[in-house]
């Protein structure tokens, strides 16, 4: 029998996959995995899966990590050791680490869980959670498992309405009336509408619920099939979809929004500009994605830090930020900032001026530097009187210059550039 304040979340586990490269950041993920990727000022992507699950209820994680993965496991060890076993909270890192064989790595998303079967079935878990670990969203997701109970459904994916005309980017879903998957389908050059809606597709968010036990049967299955790539998208969904239930959750009835009547907030920071656009849109006066939320906070690790400091009130040399986002530990020495975002421990100095730029932590910027538009990577040295973001030609001989007109600088570049003056 049921207790009565049993709740499904106490019940279910997240699992969290967090070993992809996000190649399209270019350089941006040379030494890191995306999801281990810096975002607005103080956390990194895989914090939002994290906190979206903590803030659900859910109190048992793992995280399946395999590319350059050490900068990723550091900060959810510094950041996310709070769990007490003691208290049935558990988050458990797992490594690709040869566990089935010598030369076999995760091969797939559904191989990266199949490889771990045993230790998901060690926390005693009725439902799992899986959860891509790079995107930007808020989301109870609570309501997503209890909907999943509801309906019976052998799996529920997570779904975002995305205009019919971009749908061919994502994975998506043919749905009937009670939004039962009728057909997933990868990435299709011509997307199926949505029933009273022919302009609007249902995306796959890439997050789905299972039943443990009716999920480690099809893993197991899975695992035996030579021709399969073990992915949840490109297999065991398809899979459900032609032989079980297939359920859509709208990410809207679940979203967590920053105001009343807001539209729902998701973002994939997948190429420069995305993750460019991400970060400037939180200088916005009220920005759709509400890091201020003490009801629905982003835990991360929090890095001791001063509070930042301003200095200098001359007529060319005043240190101010306008419309921008500073962090602890920056120093703003006689420098102009505008719609910026500065990470933790960033130091400027005297007559430089950074305008839309996106700063990770401990960088320098010399003196009469300008930056515009541009993402300087952690620990670079900007040196004295280096201009970038006003030539673009000249720029991308020496740096990542994206197709929207954002440069990457990264120490390498830097490097570069003034080995050449």
């Amino acid at each position: 029998m049921e207790k009565p304040n049993d709740r499904l979340s106490t019940r279910s586990m997240a699992f969290v996959l967090a070993g992809g490269r996000g190649s399209r950041l270019k350089q941006l993920t040379d030494n890191r995995a995306k999801p281990a990727v810096y975002f607005g000022g103080k956390t990194r992507i895989v914090d939002f899966a994290l906190s979206n699950a903590l803030n659900s209820g859910i109190r048992k994680m793992a995280i399946a990590t395999q590319y350059k993965a050490h900068s990723l496991i550091r900060h959810c060890q510094r950041g996310w050791s709070f769990f007490q076993a003691e208290r049935n909270e558990y988050l458990d890192i797992l490594p690709a680490s040869q566990r089935v064989s010598e030369d076999k790595w995760y091969v797939g998303t559904a191989d990266a869980v199949t490889q771990n079967i045993d230790i998901i079935d060690s926390y005693g878990i009725e439902y799992i959670l899986i959860l891509a670990g790079d995107h930007i969203y808020k989301m109870d997701y609570e309501m997503m498992i209890a909907e999943h109970v509801e309906t019976g459904a052998d799996v529920t994916v997570g779904c975002l309405t995305v205009p019919r005309e971009e749908a061919s980017a994502f994975g998506v879903m043919a749905v009937d009336d009670d939004l039962r998957i009728t057909s997933f389908l990868e990435k299709p050059a011509d997307p199926p509408g949505m029933p009273g809606d022919d302009t609007q597709t249902l995306a796959s968010m890439g997050i789905y619920v299972f039943k443990w036990s009716f999920l480690r049967e099809m893993l197991r299955e899975d695992a035996d099939q030579v021709q399969s790539k073990h992915d949840f998208g490109g297999d065991i969904i398809p899979h459900i979809v032609e032989n079980g239930r297939a359920q859509a959750h709208r990410f809207t009835e679940s979203c967590v929004r920053h105001a009343e009547g807001a539209s729902a907030y998701w973002r994939d920071v997948g190429t420069l500009d995305a993750y460019w656009r991400a970060n400037i849109d939180l200088t916005n006066f009220d920005p759709e994605l509400d890091l201020w939320d003490t009801n629905w906070p982003i835990w991360t690790y929090q890095e001791t830090a001063p509070p930042a400091k301003f200095i200098h009130d001359e007529a060319d040399r005043r240190g101010i930020a306008i419309s921008s986002l500073v962090s602890g530990g920056c120093i703003v020495s006689g420098t102009e900032i505008r719609q910026s975002l500065l990470f933790t421990h960033v130091h400027t100095n005297s007559f430089a001026q950074l305008e839309q730029a996106v700063v990770l932590p401990h960088v320098t910027v010399g003196r009469h530097a300008r930056l515009t538009r541009v993402i300087v990577d952690r620990g670079v040295k900007i040196p004295e009187g280096m201009v970038v973001g006003e030539d673009p030609e000249e720029d991308s001989k020496f740096f990542e210059v994206s197709p929207g007109g954002v440069t990457l600088i990264t120490k390498p570049m830097v490097a570069a550039w003034s080995a050449a003056r």
